[in-house]
C-alpha cells in the first residue's frame, strides 16, 4: 500500500495534530513523570497519550504501514511488506523536560519513508509555540506560525553572530565529551544554543533562526521529521546511518558514536570531520 509524499504529508499533519492536541492539555496534576535512564531522562503520562493519538490517526488510514515510536517501539502489521511498505517514525513528545517544566520547546513529531529508506513527508507539530513546520520530498518546507504560512528557505549563509543549535547526552560521561567538541563546532559561529528538542532545532536551522546545527546520540525520532524539513528548505543535512528499527535498531554504542549535522554545506561538512575525529579519539 504506496501513496504519495504529499498524500502521506496530509495524513502526517493529521497524526501530528492529534499528538499536539494531547499535549495542549498539559497540567501538572496529570504529568505522571517518571525517570528512565538517568535522573534527566523522562518519560510521562502525556508521552505515551501522545503517542497513541497519532498512532490511531495512522492506522485508521494506512492499517499496514509499519509504525516505529519512542514510546511504545515498532509495530510490524502481517501485510507490512514489499516495495509498497511505508514506515512512519514518531516521536510523540519531542522535549519532554521542557514540557515537565512548562518550557515552550516541545512537539510531536511524525515521518514516513519509504521501502527503499527514503524520507518522504514530515511534520513537526509545536502547540505551546503555535508553529507547525512541514514538508514533502521535492515539495519545499513550510511554516505555519500563529496562522500565517511561509515558504522556508534555511539560514542566512554568511551573517554576523550566526548561531549553532546542539544538545548534551544525559551520560555524563557522554556529555564530557560533547563538551569538548563544542570549541571546534563553535568555530564561525557567534554563540550556542542549547533548546532542548532536536526536532525543533533542525526547523530553527529550516526557517534560519539557527545557523547550523549539530547534536551526538540521537535516536531516528528524534530528527526524522525535523531532517526532511531543513533538507527541503536548502539547509545540508547529514543523518546518522543507524540500524533500521525493523532489525532492532542501533544499540547504545552505536547511537552514541552518530551524528546529525545540519547548516551550510561548509559547516557540515567540517562537523563531520570533527565528529569522525572525535568518534576515532573516543574509541
Amino acid at each position: 500500500m504506496n501513496g504519495s509524499a504529499l498524500e502521506l504529508l496530509h495524513l502526517a499533519k493529521q497524526a501530528a495534530s492529534a499528538g499536539a492536541d494531547v499535549l495542549a492539555r498539559r497540567s501538572v496534576e496529570s504529568l505522571g513523570a517518571q525517570n528512565k535512564s538517568s535522573d534527566s531522562d523522562w518519560v510521562t503520562s502525556f508521552d505515551l497519550a501522545a503517542e497513541r493519538a497519532v498512532r490511531d490517526v495512522i492506522s485508521r488510514s494506512r492499517p499496514h504501514d509499519v509504525i516505529t515510536g519512542e514510546g511504545l517501539g515498532t509495530t510490524v502489521p502481517d501485510r507490512a511488506s514489499g516495495a509498497g511498505r511505508v514506515r512512519w517514525s514518531i516521536d510523540p513528545l519531542d522535549g519532554t523536560t521542557n514540557f515537565i517544566r512548562n518550557i515552550v520547546y516541545y512537539c510531536t513529531s511524525v515521518a514516513a519513508m519509504d521501502a527503499d529508506g527514503l524520507w518522504l513527508a514530515g511534520v513537526v507539530h509545536a502547540p505551546a509555540l503555535d508553529r507547525v513546520y512541514w514538508a514533502a520530498r521535492g515539495q519545499g518546507a513550510w511554516l505555519r506560525d500563529h496562522g500565517r504560512v511561509t515558504r522556508l528557505d534555511g539560514p542566512d549563509v554568511g551573517r554576523k553572530g550566526a548561531l549553532l543549535g546542539t544538545g548534551f547526552s544525559y551520560d555524563a560521561v557522554v556529555r564530557t565529551q560533547q563538551l569538548g567538541e563544542l570549541g571546534g563546532l563553535l568555530d564561525g559561529f557567534g554563540d550556542v544554543r542549547r533548546l532542548g528538542s532536536a526536532a525543533l532545532d533542525l526547523c530553527m536551522v529550516a526557517d534560519g533562526t539557527l545557523d547550523g546545527y549539530a547534536e551526538r546520540g540521537l535516536n531516528e525520532h528524534d530528527w526524522a521529521a525535523g531532517a526532511l524539513i531543513a533538507e527541503e528548505a536548502g539547509a545540508t543535512v547529514l543523518r546518522p546511518h543507524l540500524t533500521s528499527a525493523l532489525a532492532g535498531g542501533p544499540d547504545e554504542a552505536e547511537r552514541l558514536a552518530a551524528v546529525t549535522i545540519a547548516g551550510a554545506p561548509s559547516f557540515v561538512e567540517r562537523a563531520a570531520r570533527l565528529a569522525t575525529g572525535a568518534t576515532g579519539a573516543a574509541e
